[in-house]
C-alpha cells in the first residue's frame, strides 16, 4: 500500500487522539481513584471521632497490619479493635484536621502519606493535643478501599 504524507499525517493525528483520550482517561481514573482512598482515610478518623466502633470489621482487611509508633509491634485487626475498646474507656478523640501530602495509585494498591493534627479529651477532661503523620496502604476490594497497613503515630 502506497501512503502519501497526507495519508500520514492524518494516520499519526488520529493516532495521537486516540492515545490522548486514553492518557485522560487514565488520569480521570487515577484522580477519582485518589479521591476514594482520601476518603476512606478520613472515614476512619470522623468515626473514631464519632464513636463509631464498627469502623474496623468495615474498613480493615482480614490480614490487617498496623504499626503506631508508640506499639512494640504491629497490630493485627484483632488486637487493634482490643485497644480501641480500651481507648475508648479513657477517653475520646474529639477533634482532629489531616493534611494529605501524597496518594499514589497503582493498580488495587493504594499509599497513602499525610499530617494531622488532633485533640483527645480523657474521661477526667484535660484535653491533649498532637501532631503526627501516617502512611496507609491500602487495597481494593469488592467492598471498596480498605486498609491493609499503616504506620505512624505522634511526631513527639
Amino acid at each position: 500500500m502506497n501512503f502519501s504524507r497526507t495519508h500520514w499525517l492524518a494516520l499519526v493525528g488520529t493516532l495521537f487522539l486516540f492515545s490522548s483520550a486514553s492518557a485522560q482517561e487514565g488520569v480521570a481514573d487515577t484522580t477519582q481513584d485518589e479521591a476514594d482512598v482520601w476518603a476512606v482515610v478520613e472515614e476512619v478518623w470522623n468515626a473514631d471521632e464519632n464513636g463509631d466502633r464498627e469502623w474496623i470489621d468495615r474498613l480493615l482487611t482480614d490480614d490487617f497490619t498496623g504499626w503506631n509508633k508508640n506499639t512494640p509491634v504491629p497490630r493485627n485487626r484483632a488486637s487493634i479493635k482490643m485497644w480501641d475498646r480500651f481507648a475508648e474507656q479513657e477517653g475520646q478523640l474529639v477533634a482532629h484536621e489531616l493534611y494529605p501530602y501524597r496518594i499514589i495509585v497503582r493498580g488495587d494498591t493504594a499509599v497513602a502519606h499525610y499530617l494531622y493534627s488532633s485533640a483527645y479529651k480523657a474521661t477526667d477532661g484535660t484535653i491533649s493535643r498532637s501532631n503526627g503523620r501516617y502512611t496507609d496502604v491500602l487495597v481494593r476490594t469488592d467492598d471498596g478501599w480498605k486498609f491493609l497497613a499503616w504506620h505512624g503515630g505522634d511526631d513527639e
